[in-house]
């Protein structure tokens, strides 16, 4: 039997994750591969797992490049259900848990699954006539439903542009667009990141707190099994169950989301726990405030690293909080491999400096989106000069003299006010400047008088200042053509399942409550 160099193997420019897993199998058997609230897998039993149902997936159907729809809870059981999907030859799919049954529905017909794998809470919920067509396997059933211990999938070498997962947009209308990625495209990802654990001969021990139907959570998860170390899979986030697990597993490596940064910060019994084992923490997915940022830094141990990108591709940039403590109002610089270009309205390259979309380009990109060309081909841009493809980053943003990138705000929030352009960010910012303001998001509505207006919404502290008072102070600081046209307190902020203000509806609720011009 050949000897296992797991640096060799994950520095190779292409790979193949079950087969890496098998190697560590062989590595690390009587250590934790796979742990949650109610089961642990060492990895002398990941793979045969991993077998026993890609086996039985074959079994019942399902071709190469085929999806395994996935529907529930983070749980061990998902994440066997994910692994063996890429042995088997098929895809992963998971489906976003907050979607509407006609989502639902929507996102498995165009994944083109013939399985769904569905825990006992969504097929509650949903009921036994739910996609019926399909065949559904109780996630909490699986090892009664996988193959006879010993069996194993028909072999399958993955060629770099087979499809490895889907990952549904989480958009609040319509049907979600599918992202697809290669294997290519997530070796490289995450074979990387990989080699920089085992490099650095680090324990891996990870916490993914992050549902794993979403794109987040991957850089919790699969390099830290290509790497050979250890995810605690949580459900529902919860501060106290977090801090006792990272303080319980001696957890080195988590990412976490802004909101929930924000929530352990807010924690009263934070303090309490002893998190010394963290060496690196990563944030991604909403914008994450310089202030939070720096709490962040001075209270929990380890590097934090902020990563900027899509789940389609485009432009990565990374920030080392802790090694740029000057720059947190950023995102970073472009990682290695990766390009980034700041266009106006006309596709235009802008001086240093200034405003402008962002395109991105990079060796993670998409395949495409699932069965739609058309969306595709909207979501990039072509360079004239040179035909390269690039990703439209739907962000406003700037590159100061450092190269580092300053998010103004997304493209579709910008307001444009009497001819003006106002962003959304700035007034935000001004809004956090008031004492008694925790959070605050801006948004445009229509206005007779001036085509598009902002108006605010804060969540407020105890003790903070009418919302009048704020609204006046806050003007008294500001353009006259940035001036807000109303401020409405709110109780807490509409977000997506990973943190992700979901400004549509603070406009839609800005639009009901009117008195605008």
């Amino acid at each position: 039997m050949t000897t296992f160099d797991p640096q060799a193997a994950l520095a190779e420019p292409f790979g193949n994750f079950p087969d890496i897993l098998m190697q560590w199998s062989r590595v690390k058997g009587d250590e934790l591969a796979l742990v949650d609230e109610k089961r642990e897998v060492y990895w002398a039993e990941l793979v045969g797992l991993v077998e026993r149902l890609a086996a039985r997936m074959v079994e019942t159907g399902l071709q190469r490049g085929q999806s395994v729809a996935i529907l529930g809870t983070s749980t061990v059981e998902y994440a066997l259900v994910f692994l063996a999907a890429v042995r088997a030859g098929g895809v992963a799919a998971p489906l976003t848990t907050s979607a509407s049954p006609e989502q639902l529905e929507g996102m498995a017909k165009d994944s083109g699954a013939i399985h769904l794998f569905i825990d006992a809470a969504k097929a509650a919920e949903l009921g036994p006539d739910f996609m019926a067509h399909l065949q559904r396997v109780p996630l909490e059933s699986i090892d009664q439903w996988m193959a006879p211990p010993g069996s194993r999938a028909p072999d399958f070498v993955p060629g770099p542009k087979d499809p490895f997962n889907i990952i549904y947009s989480s958009g609040t209308t319509g049907i979600p667009k599918g992202i697809v990625h290669s294997h290519q495209m997530r070796w490289r990802q995450f074979a990387t990141t990989a080699l920089s654990y085992v490099g650095a001969g680090l324990e891996v021990r990870s916490l993914a707190s992050t549902p794993l139907y979403s794109n987040t959570t991957m850089v919790a998860f699969l390099p830290v099994l290509l790497a050979g170390g250890c995810v605690r899979v949580m459900g529902k986030f919860d501060c106290a169950k977090w801090l006792a697990h990272a303080e319980a597993d001696r957890t080195t490596i988590t990412m976490l989301v802004p909101v929930q940064y924000q929530r352990l910060m807010d924690f009263a019994g934070f303090d309490d726990f002893d998190l010394s084992s963290l060496k690196l923490k990563y944030c991604t997915s909403a914008p994450f405030s310089a202030e939070l940022k720096r709490e962040v830094l001075k209270r929990m141990p380890g590097g934090l690293i902020e990563i900027y990108s899509m789940t389609e591709g485009g432009v990565v940039c990374l920030l080392a909080c802790h090694e740029f403590p000057d720059k947190l109002h950023t995102v970073g610089r472009p990682a290695p491999g990766s390009e980034l270009k700041v266009l106006d309205d006309e596709d235009r390259e802008v001086p240093p400096g200034t405003p402008g979309n962002l395109v991105g380009r990079s060796l993670t990109m998409m395949s495409g989106y699932k069965n739609r060309p058309d969306k595709t081909a909207e979501a990039q841009w072509t360079d004239p000069a040179t035909g390269e493809v690039w990703m439209r980053m739907g962000d406003i943003g700037r590159v100061d003299a450092e190269g580092f990138v300053e998010l103004v705000g997304r493209a579709k929030d910008m307001i444009i006010s009497g001819g003006f352009n106002i962003y959304p960010s700035d007034l935000e910012a001004e809004l956090l400047k008031e004492a008694g303001v925790a959070e605050a998001a801006v948004v445009g509505v229509p206005s007779r008088a001036w085509g598009e207006t902002p108006v605010g919404f804060v969540v407020l502290k105890d003790g903070a200042a009418e919302p009048a008072a704020i609204l006046a102070a806050v003007n008294a600081r500001l353009g006259k053509t940035q001036r807000l046209a109303a401020l409405h307190p709110i109780a807490e902020m509409p977000r997506s399942h990973i943190g992700k203000l979901l400004k549509t509806d603070l406009r839609a609720e800005a639009e009901r409550i009117g008195g605008i011009d």
